[in-house]
């Protein structure tokens, strides 16, 4: 990831618009800041969430609520909590999914 030349900028989350993503089930809200190819995010998954697709976009990923699940392609699983984080690089063999069975709320900058 490369932030790219940017001004001091403090963002109002309440008060960037919500785009709606559903997933296999459940849906997707996000609120997103992007500039260049840095994008960042607040991102709410209902209650049943599962990602339609396997993503291979690398991400700094941070648990605000709730619980999130994320399987990787190759079959691993991991189950964090409020307070904790993922990193995963754009490069390599790390394609994830995520689902939620009581809702999440994340931060993700990629």
């Amino acid at each position: 990831m490369q932030i790219p030349t940017l001004l001091f900028t403090v963002t109002d989350w309440a008060g960037l618009p919500v785009t709606r993503h559903p997933g296999e089930s459940g849906e997707a809200l996000w609120r997103t800041f992007q500039v260049g190819d840095l994008r960042v995010r607040v991102v709410d998954y209902s209650p049943g969430y599962l990602a339609d697709h396997w993503c291979d976009r690398g991400h700094v990923l941070y648990v605000l609520e709730g619980e999130l699940h994320t399987e990787l392609k190759d079959g691993r699983r991991f189950v964090l909590h409020a307070g904790m984080s993922y990193q995963v690089s754009d490069f390599g063999d790390a394609a994830h999914r995520s689902s939620t069975p009581t809702g999440a709320r994340l931060f993700i900058v990629d």
